[in-house]
C-alpha cells in the first residue's frame, strides 16, 4: 500500500446524519469528535506524517446560531482531545473575526504535545479568500499586495478524503490541494469506520501520481 505523506479530511454529513437519526441538526457535530480522534490514531499507526481537518469555514458561520455554537464547540473539544496525544498541533483560521473561538488562540502557533511526530492542522473559521489575502487586492490593478499564505506552515496535500457523498472541495486549502487526489466516501462522517480510510488508501495506491510531470 502506498501511504501518502499528508491527507486532508473533510468531515461532511453531520447535519444529515443527525436528521436521519431523529436529532436536531446541531446535534450531529459532537458526534463527529470521536471519529476524528479514531482516524488520527489510525493515521499515526500507518505512518502518515501530516493530517489536516476541515473544522468550519467563514461561510459556515452564516448558519443558525445554535448550529454555529455547536460546531464551534465541537472544534474546541476536538483540538483539546488531540492535545492529549503525540502530535504537533496547529490551528489555522481568521483570528481577527469574533467567530474564531478564543479558546483556540494558544494553538495558532504550532505546538508539540507528548512526543510529537505527526503534524495535525485544524482549519477553524477558515476562508480561502482570507488565506490567499484576496481582500487585500487593489481595485485598479487587481494585483496582490501580499502573496504570503496564512496557511504557509501547511504542506502540499497528497490525498483528500471527503465524507457525506458531496464531490466538491468547498474552499479547502486551494494552494495545498492543487495536485491532491480526491476520494469521496458516501457515508456520513459520524458513521466513520476504519474501512473508509483503508479503502481510500487502497484507491490512492492505484493512482498515477505525477504532479504534472
Amino acid at each position: 500500500m502506498k501511504i501518502p505523506n499528508h491527507i486532508g479530511i473533510i468531515p461532511d454529513g453531520n447535519r444529515r446524519w443527525a436528521e436521519n437519526n431523529g436529532l436536531n441538526k446541531e446535534n450531529g457535530y459532537k458526534c463527529g469528535i470521536n471519529p476524528g480522534l479514531f482516524l488520527f490514531k489510525l493515521c499515526h499507526e500507518l505512518g502518515i506524517k501530516e493530517i489536516t481537518y476541515y473544522g468550519f469555514t467563514t461561510d459556515n458561520t452564516k448558519r443558525p446560531k445554535v448550529q454555529k455554537d455547536a460546531f464551534t464547540q465541537a472544534c474546541i473539544d476536538a483540538v483539546n482531545l488531540l492535545s492529549k496525544e503525540n502530535a504537533e498541533l496547529l490551528v489555522v483560521g481568521n483570528t481577527e473575526s469574533p467567530c474564531f473561538p478564543k479558546e483556540l488562540l494558544p494553538f495558532t502557533e504550532r505546538r508539540v504535545f507528548g512526543k510529537g511526530g505527526i503534524k495535525v492542522n485544524f482549519l477553524v473559521n477558515y476562508g480561502w479568500e482570507w488565506d490567499l489575502n484576496l481582500s487585500r487586492l487593489t481595485h485598479k490593478q487587481r494585483k496582490p499586495i501580499d502573496i504570503a499564505l496564512h496557511s504557509e506552515d501547511i504542506s502540499r496535500i497528497d490525498l483528500i478524503i471527503r465524507w457525506g457523498g458531496r464531490r466538491r472541495l468547498s474552499g479547502f486549502l486551494p494552494i495545498q490541494s492543487v495536485y491532491s487526489d480526491f476520494y469521496v466516501v458516501d457515508d456520513y462522517w459520524p458513521d466513520f469506520i476504519p474501512q473508509h480510510l483503508y479503502d481510500a488508501l487502497d484507491w490512492y495506491s492505484d493512482q498515477d501520481v505525477t504532479l504534472g510531470g
